[in-house]
């Protein structure tokens, strides 16, 4: 019995550590990217969106940082495949893994119950 459950601790465990190392690169792409649009780094921040969420900004540069996005305190992360959402103070993010990695799809996404979020930027 004490072996059953020791076992059972052990994968909890590396359930655990496998379920951060999942989410690990989600928070460091959403933290970029917050923070160069905190800081007004459009280019930086630019390049973390995914290609449509860029495309449907005029001039992506300018408009990414009157967007008013800035860091924010992470939440929540979930992770489904290849989609991401990451909740933070007053800020949702949903990201996508492309090839070169985790971007940005949509931001500056607001709850509204009953029905989908509301997003400064989306693709």
């Amino acid at each position: 019995m004490a072996a059953r459950a020791m076992v059972v601790v052990c994968l909890a465990l590396i359930t655990a550590g496998c379920a951060s190392a999942e989410k690990d690169p989600v928070v460091s792409t959403a933290e970029r990217f917050l923070s160069a649009a905190g800081q007004g780094q459009g280019g930086p921040a630019c390049g973390l969106l995914a290609p449509k969420a860029a495309r449907s900004l005029d001039d992506c540069e300018k408009q990414i940082v009157s967007v008013g996005l800035r860091p924010a305190a992470v939440r929540e992360v979930d992770v489904w495949g290849d989609e991401a959402r990451v909740r933070l103070d007053g800020d949702t993010l949903f990201l996508h893994r492309f090839p070169e990695g985790w971007r940005i799809r949509a931001a500056g996404c607001d709850p509204r119950p009953g029905r989908p979020y509301e997003c400064e930027v989306e693709a």
